[in-house]
C-alpha cells in the first residue's frame, strides 16, 4: 500500500524533509485510502482537513524519531 510514499527521514532523505514533502506524502495517503485522486466538492472540505491532520501527525513522528541514539529532526 502507497508504494510511491517515499521515506521521510535519514538516510533515506539526507536533509531534513520539507513540509511540501511532508504534505505530498499525506495527499498520496489519503487519495489512497479514500480511494479519490481528487474528491467531488462535497468530499473536499473533510479530505483537506485529513490530509492537514495526517501532516501534521507525519511532522510530530519525524520530530520524535530517534536513529541510532540521535534525534532525526531538531
Amino acid at each position: 500500500m502507497c508504494r510511491s510514499i517515499k521515506t521521510l527521514r535519514p538516510p533515506a532523505l539526507p536533509e531534513e524533509a520539507t513540509e511540501e514533502e511532508i504534505r505530498a506524502a499525506a495527499l498520496q495517503y489519503v487519495r489512497k485510502v479514500s480511494g479519490f485522486r481528487a474528491p467531488a466538492a462535497h468530499n473536499q472540505e473533510v479530505f483537506d482537513r485529513a490530509v492537514a491532520a495526517i501532516a501534521e501527525a507525519t511532522a510530530e513522528l519525524l520530530a520524535g524519531l530517534e536513529v541510532r541514539g540521535q534525534k532525526v529532526r531538531a
